[in-house]
């Protein structure tokens, strides 16, 4: 019974495959600084081509950000996935190592509200 409840709940789940990069900081933050630039160009440039999916600094329990980070890129294949998050400027010039990890997205939702008078959108 709980095998057929557990298939019957699952049927119609999403089973989208991303990539999760996990970055582990430890660089000074004058050298994060220096090399900031570059990382966000880069990260731009994996969103405009559509496979960033999304991506930010993780802050510590008391708020404050030490270098670490995660990334959720669209591949092909977890090699597909090493090599961009190994083409990252913050790796390449080593003030961050990373775990990748295969993620399932199974349940969630998303929203967007389009707001036609200023053109802006929001969201949820």
């Amino acid at each position: 019974m709980t095998q057929e409840r557990i298939r019957e709940l699952t049927k119609t789940m999403l089973r989208k495959k991303f990539y999760v990069v996990l970055s582990k900081g430890g660089a000074t933050p004058e050298k994060i600084a220096e090399h900031l630039p570059r990382h966000l160009e880069y990260m731009i440039g994996l969103e405009k081509k559509g496979v960033l999916f999304a991506s930010g600094p993780l802050a510590q329990a008391d708020g404050k950000t030490r270098g670490d980070g995660l990334t959720i890129l669209r591949a092909a294949s977890a090699q597909a996935a090493r090599e961009i998050a190994e083409a990252d400027p913050f790796v390449v010039h080593g003030l961050r190592s990373f775990e990748l990890r295969e993620w399932t997205v199974m349940e969630g939702s998303l929203g967007i509200k389009v707001h036609f008078s200023d053109q802006s959108l929001e969201l949820a």
